[in-house]
C-alpha cells in the first residue's frame, strides 16, 4: 500500500468515526466530502497518465517514428473494476436513501454504463461493430 493509498485509508475512517459521532443527518454531506477528495486523487492520477501520453507521443513526433497503439493493461481494467465498485456502495446508499428503488436503479444504471462505455473504449469491436479507420489512426497503428 503506498502513502496516497494509506491517506485515503485514514480519511475513509476519519468519515466513519465523524458519521458515528454526528449521526444520521450529517451522512450526505460526508459521503460527498469524502467522494470530492475520490474524485481529485483520481483527477490527478488521470491528468498525469494523459501528460505522460502527451509527452511520449511529442516524443515520437519529433523523432519522426510511429507511436505504439495504446494498450489496455489488465491491471487498468481491473482498477477500473474496482474503483466503480468502490464507489458504488456511496452511490447506492445515496440513491437508494433519497428516492427509495428508482433512486437505486438510477445509479447502477449510471454505473453500468460507465462500464459499458470503458469496455467498448477499450475494445472497439466488442458489441458487433468496428471503428471507421480515419486519417487521424494512420500514425497509430
Amino acid at each position: 500500500m503506498d502513502a496516497q493509498d494509506a491517506d485515503l485509508k485514514k480519511e475513509l475512517d476519519a468519515t466513519l468515526q465523524t458519521r458515528r459521532e454526528l449521526g444520521e443527518e450529517y451522512e450526505s454531506a460526508l459521503v460527498d466530502s469524502f467522494l470530492e477528495k475520490v474524485d481529485q486523487r483520481i483527477d490527478a492520477a488521470v491528468e498525469r497518465r494523459v501528460r505522460r501520453q502527451f509527452a511520449e507521443q511529442q516524443m515520437v513526433a519529433a523523432r519522426g517514428s510511429r507511436s505504439p497503439r495504446p494498450t489496455d493493461s489488465w491491471g487498468e481494467r481491473f482498477g477500473f473494476g474496482i474503483v466503480s465498485l468502490v464507489l458504488a456502495i456511496p452511490l447506492s446508499a445515496i440513491g437508494a436513501g433519497t428516492a427509495h428503488l428508482p433512486g437505486l436503479l438510477v445509479s447502477w444504471a449510471g454505473i453500468v454504463g460507465v462500464n459499458v462505455v470503458q469496455a467498448a473504449r477499450s475494445h472497439p469491436g466488442l458489441f458487433g461493430h468496428r471503428r471507421q479507420a480515419s486519417k487521424d489512426d494512420a500514425w497509430e497503428d
